[in-house]
């Protein structure tokens, strides 16, 4: 019996020659990469370690052999979020995305059966984020985009941004949205908070945007998929349901939010089989995508393993999760990776 194909949706990359946009246009705001040893390295912000990270990050066989270990066949790649820099002079954010696209195009050319590349753009400014994300998809061949969960505090459903999503919804590219600068930062230092309840809160209230907005109604085949999970949003959706039942001076769309939310994809990275449960139960087995967050310390090992911890589960079901759902997000010719 063949075994089920296992894409890893949600990983992240970084060159180890990262750019030095720091050094370059002497703005300290810009991540930089600090090499500590071999094994690792810290990036840098305003003079200051914002996390570390470990070769995993960036050596190729390294995460090869990982995978080999946790028995996953594809990786799809993506950028760290932190380098999304929406603030930055738009000209400065377009060579930090193009750096970043080429960078994961070359492993992705390198490895071709074993990666896929997700791209970035400068989302704060539209037509050259459009202009980038033709350059990612029609020149080097990646089969997507991520973004950020907003542009400089501006919500992903702001009139500003209506054209990036037309353009994603007429040229069929699949977008990934990940948290970043999340809302209430300023109270999330201790704890790290930042991670475990930010971020959830921050990919709810994207979600929640899109969702509300009526741009699945005007764009009903655009394509995105929400990381871990969703956050908060499967717990909301019923509250979110209500609020749209009784004001309906805020209703932009035709159906209550819970009909859009199963239009939607999102990343099975929720660490416990009942909130899995539950998401299924909310979005549908086949807009769940298994994805682990490598190589970070909040990752699950392997990818998908609470997918395989839900004993209710068909063997089609899991393999959907596992593989096939990803498939048909990135519409990927799954042979060529076998």
């Amino acid at each position: 019996m063949q075994r089920n194909l296992k894409i890893d949706f949600h990983t992240h990359i970084i060159s180890e020659d990262f750019l030095n946009l720091a050094e370059k246009y002497g703005d300290d705001r810009w991540p930089i990469l600090e090499k500590t040893c071999d094994c690792g390295a810290n990036i840098m912000i305003k003079g200051k370690k914002f996390r570390e990270i470990t070769n995993q990050a960036w050596d190729t066989e390294e995460r090869l052999k990982d995978m080999e270990k946790e028995g996953i066949d594809i990786q799809v790649l993506s950028p760290i979020p932190v380098t999304f820099s929406y603030w930055s002079v738009p000209e400065q954010g377009l060579e930090m995305a193009r750096s970043q696209n080429d960078f994961i195009a070359s492993i992705v050319n390198e490895h071709p059966t074993k990666f896929i590349g997700l791209g970035t753009v400068p989302l704060q400014d539209v037509d050259l984020a459009i202009k980038e994300m033709e350059r990612v998809v029609k020149e080097l061949g990646l089969k997507g985009i991520q973004i950020g969960s907003n542009v400089n505090g501006k919500n992903l459903d702001d009139e500003s941004l209506d054209l990036f999503f037309k353009a994603a919804h007429e040229r069929n590219v699949p977008l990934f949205v990940h948290p970043w600068e999340t809302l209430g930062g300023e109270r999330m230092p201790r704890h790290n908070f930042m991670y475990m309840v930010g971020m959830p809160s921050e990919t709810a209230l994207a979600a929640g945007s899109i969702i509300m907005s009526g741009m699945l109604d005007k764009y009903p085949n655009l394509k995105i998929c929400f990381a871990h999970g969703g956050g908060a949003l499967p717990y909301l959706l019923p509250r979110m349901d209500k609020g749209w039942n009784v004001w309906p001076q805020i209703q932009k769309t035709e159906k209550p939010p819970s009909h859009y939310a199963k239009q939607l994809y999102f990343d099975s990275l929720v660490y416990d089989e009942r909130n899995l449960q539950l998401m299924i139960e909310r979005f549908g087995i086949d807009q769940i995508i298994a994805g682990s967050d490598y190589p970070f310390l909040l990752r699950e090992i392997p990818s998908g393993k609470v997918v395989d911890q839900l004993t209710n589960l068909t063997d089609t079901e899991k393999a959907k999760i596992h593989g096939l759902n990803a498939s048909s997000f990135l519409s990927l010719q799954v042979k060529q990776y076998q």
